[in-house]
């Protein structure tokens, strides 16, 4: 996976990072729609960027994305929408924990975690993906389980390359 240029307002700051990990899925039968699609459950998940350093001569700090839990209940989907040529859909459902770490800006990382989880959709000839472009279907905004009222970052997009890289 592969997400440059990646908006993230991290309270009143927005910045700009380029996203690089991997995600890896095992396949599920869809009991729904057997036929035409599969379920597919998140086995791993983890992507990281650099941050840049706040002022001039500071410490660059790192923001990790990675899967907050085990993935029980298969909510990813990878669907067949034309046979002739073949094209798919697949959705990832990602709930996630997104860790900042800022020298200089307090000693422990924030570790937040997504309100809602987060639906990378992409729109592909063949699976597995070959460097396809992935987008999110909406922000995702994330929060200190401390303080869940108070949204603290908010991923505005993340256009990821995944595949063929």
């Amino acid at each position: 996976m592969l997400g440059i240029n990646t908006p993230l307002k991290i309270r009143t700051s927005l910045v700009n990072v380029d996203f690089r990990g991997g995600i890896k899925h095992r396949i599920d039968v869809n009991p729904h729609d057997p036929v035409d699609s599969v379920r597919m459950r998140t086995v791993g998940f983890r992507i990281s960027a650099d941050l840049p350093a706040p002022e001039e001569g500071g410490a660059a700090g790192r923001i990790t994305i990675e899967q907050d839990d085990v993935d029980v209940d298969a909510k990813s989907l990878l669907r067949m929408t034309q046979k002739y040529p073949p094209r798919f859909e697949n959705i990832w459902v990602l709930p996630f924990k997104m860790t900042i770490e800022q020298p200089g800006v307090g000693d422990n990382p924030l570790v937040l975690t997504t309100k809602d989880p987060a639906k990378l959709i992409g729109k592909l000839t063949q699976y597995p993906p070959r460097g396809d472009m992935y987008q999110l279907q909406n922000p995702v905004d994330l929060i200190d389980l401390e303080d869940p009222d108070t949204v603290v970052a908010t991923l505005q997009k993340l256009p990821v390359k995944i595949g063929g890289l």
